[in-house]
């Protein structure tokens, strides 16, 4: 069943459930020690929690707000060492150190989302409202989590199911409406637990309308979302316990302004074309078990993970769509991970991953001009599927004060597809491939006082390539006809990084400089030449010599009397070494300037200046010309708000105003899709104000 209902329901089935708190105090005091927890440990780098001062990696911890109307990449935006690839306020994609969604593993819960789509984020499969935080690894992460994680691992988790010693029952409520949007959104999440079961069910929605920047209303940048959320754990003995997580998103009406294309390729009777999903979603299926096993503990579990896309091209002239294309990509996959503690000083880790994901889209299109109503079937690819097995090993020792970590991990990876293309140009045969890949890290982390810790690290991943560079023929939304490659090498990349990181009390901060080289570079490379059935220019998807990324990134939070003040910047150059050129697509130098007064109770404020700077290194050969240099900008946010105490039902309150853009700046972000020179501009001056509490 589909389930869409406006957030403001949402929010009444949640005032409807607050007399269920049996134990206020008890649930507002557990509230309060997971966060204390969670605010000092980081499970994403290592697989186990970890403080990120022992952690010889770069890291980042992004609270999330309980109702918001925005999606994940907002929250990354501006950060160090990250940015997104936009295409219109659904569609962001987080990009690590320059390296962008084929190159960062996206998790939910640590399970990877698999999909092979060339238009839309896979992060935005999940809706903040139901998620905790939002943990970043910045750096190659293959060992622990295999193909594609060279940029890092972006792993968006939600509350856990947690025991407890006496029966608590307790939740939480967000509300949120913005200006710029006209959006509304809102989350429940219920809690129970006692000695032998935990339970967390949640539910959220939101719906965003088409957002206004300098320029006025952009079309089609609204969508609606419905999200819910189940987590079960069960004791069967001091021991042993099983838990059970499943999941539902569903997207309506989500649009890529950034696709809209006409001119060649594309009959004039279609006008301008642009691609759109009237419905999407993710489900995930997981069943789990942890059990203490001699002097270690296993963690294991196996899931059915899918990503269903209905991806229309919509023709303006036509006033209706033109390409129908219906596709699920299944996922089943298990994964074991054993943590032996041999003695104080060290965790030994050993783990088994296997994973298949498959891919059977159902396209037709209507190519019969001047009619456009053939209802041609036309399939990309058929029956296609990757498939990862994987072994891994991970030992941290300390060695007097240094901590050092080591891993590595053997995975193979295989390909294969009934047909590739469609038409007389269809390929049925040569489309099998399979490859082994060794991924390692090493890194060592020193303190140079009780509240500063130096460390380095070199690691070496991997990213065999997606389904659709693989096989699929078809136009795209970005105005090129793709030629896949079946034998396509994976990429593999060696990185070196070396940091500094601190906290003591208020005071946190950290420091970062790195460099990436990856050899087989997979890209679609501009061939200059045009298909011969559609007339549109072709991309051919190969393998580049290699290119390497390299950079700073730092940021700092420091008291200043009663006020924070916190400071973040990021910096970067990329070359493609094929062609002697930047890089395609790198994200500016940015810095961003805070300054706020936070509060447990009371009244709280923050303001923020962020300045991003031109991007003049751009591709020529590469891009064909296609890649445009952008204007550098500074924009100004601010928010304030009350925390409450008590509040009638709540335990704790907070109402909260967040202003964003306040000088109405027209910009749009370097990594932005459009027609070159045309890019979407970013939402301009909006207020948003919202309403959570917990019980």
């Amino acid at each position: 069943m589909v389930l869409r209902m406006r957030p403001l329901v949402l929010a009444l089935l949640g005032l409807a459930v607050f007399p269920l708190s049996s134990s206020r105090a008890d649930a507002a005091e557990a509230d309060e020690a997971a966060a204390t927890v969670l605010a000092e440990q980081f499970v994403t780098a290592k697989g186990y929690a970890a403080d990120a001062l022992e952690t010889p990696q770069a890291v980042e911890v992004v609270r999330t707000p309980e109702a918001a109307a925005t999606v994940v990449g907002d929250l990354l935006r501006g950060r160090p060492g990250l940015a997104v690839h936009a295409d219109g306020a659904w569609g962001q994609n987080p990009v690590l150190r320059g390296l962008k969604k084929e190159s960062v593993v996206v998790m939910v819960d640590g399970l990877r989302v698999n999909s092979a789509q060339p238009q839309g984020a896979i992060a935005s499969f999940a809706d903040l409202g139901l998620l905790d935080r939002v943990e970043v690894v910045k750096g190659p992460g293959s060992v622990l989590y295999g193909s594609g994680a060279l940029g890092g691992v972006v792993n968006l988790m939600t509350p856990d199911a947690r025991f407890s010693a006496t029966s608590r029952t307790g939740g939480r409520i967000g509300l949120a409406a913005s200006s710029v949007d006209r959006g509304l959104a809102g989350a429940v999440l219920l809690t129970h637990s006692d000695p032998g079961h935990a339970l967390v069910l949640g539910i959220a929605g939101r719906e965003v309308g088409d957002y206004r920047s300098p320029d006025g209303r952009e079309a089609n940048t609204g969508y609606e979302s419905d999200s819910l959320l189940a987590k079960y754990r069960h004791r069967l003995s001091d021991d042993v316990s099983l838990r059970l997580n499943l999941q539902r998103h569903t997207d309506h009406d989500v649009w890529y302004p950034g696709s809209a294309r006409s001119g060649a390729g594309i009959p004039a009777p279609l006008g301008v074309a642009t691609i759109h999903s009237p419905e999407q979603r993710r489900e995930l299926y997981e069943l789990g078990i942890d059990a203490a096993l001699g002097p270690g503990q296993l963690a294991a579990e196996v899931y059915h993970q899918e990503v269903f896309r209905q991806i229309r091209a919509y023709a303006s002239r036509l006033g209706r769509d033109y390409v129908r294309n219906d596709v699920t990509f299944s996922t089943d996959g298990a994964r074991a991970k054993y943590l032996l503690p041999l003695g104080e000083t060290q965790m030994l880790t050993v783990g088994a991953e296997t994973w298949r994901m498959t891919g059977d889209p159902a396209r037709y299109i209507d190519n019969n001009a001047p009619f456009f109503n053939n209802n041609q079937r036309n399939d990309p690819f058929v029956d296609g599927r990757i498939e990862s097995s994987g072994l891994f090993v991970q030992d941290e020792i300390a060695l007097g004060a240094t901590r050092v970590v080591a891993g590595a991990r053997y995975d193979r990876v295989t390909g294969d597809a009934k047909r590739k293309g469609a038409g007389p140009a269809a390929q049925t045969s040569g489309l099998d491939n399979a490859d082994g890949n060794l991924s390692w890290s090493l890194g060592a982390i020193h303190p140079l006082t009780a509240a500063t810790s130096v460390y380095a690290s070199v690691g070496r991943a991997y990213r065999a390539a997606d389904m659709r560079e693989r096989f699929e023929d078809s136009a795209r939304g970005d105005g090129y006809y793709h030629v896949g490659n079946p034998q396509l090498a994976p990429e593999v990349s060696t990185s070196f990084e070396v940091g500094l990181k601190g906290r003591e009390r208020a005071l946190s901060y950290q420091l970062a400089a790195f460099h990436t080289r990856v050899d087989d570079y997979i890209a679609g490379r501009i061939t200059g030449a045009r298909h011969p059935g559609t007339g549109l220019p072709l991309k051919r998807t190969e393998n580049l010599d290699h290119v390497t990324i390299y950079g700073v990134e730092g940021g700092a939070s420091v008291p200043l009397a009663a006020w924070v003040v916190d400071a973040g910047f990021t910096w970067l150059r990329g070359t493609n070494h094929q062609d002697d050129e930047p890089l395609y697509q790198m994200p500016a130098p940015e810095l961003t300037l805070g300054i706020g007064q936070p509060a447990e109770r009371g009244f709280y404020w923050r303001a923020q200046l962020r300045a991003v700077a031109a991007q003049n290194r751009i591709a020529k050969k590469f891009s064909n010309g296609t890649e445009d240099r952008t204007p550098g900008f500074v924009t100004a946010d601010g928010e304030f708000g009350w925390h409450f105490g008590a509040l009638g039902a709540f335990d704790a309150a907070t109402l909260g105003v967040k202003l964003t853009n306040l000088a109405d700046k027209r910009y749009h972000e370097h990594l932005t899709d459009g027609v070159s020179g045309r890019e979407l501009a970013a939402a301009g001056r909006g207020v948003a104000l919202s309403l959570s509490g917990r019980f």
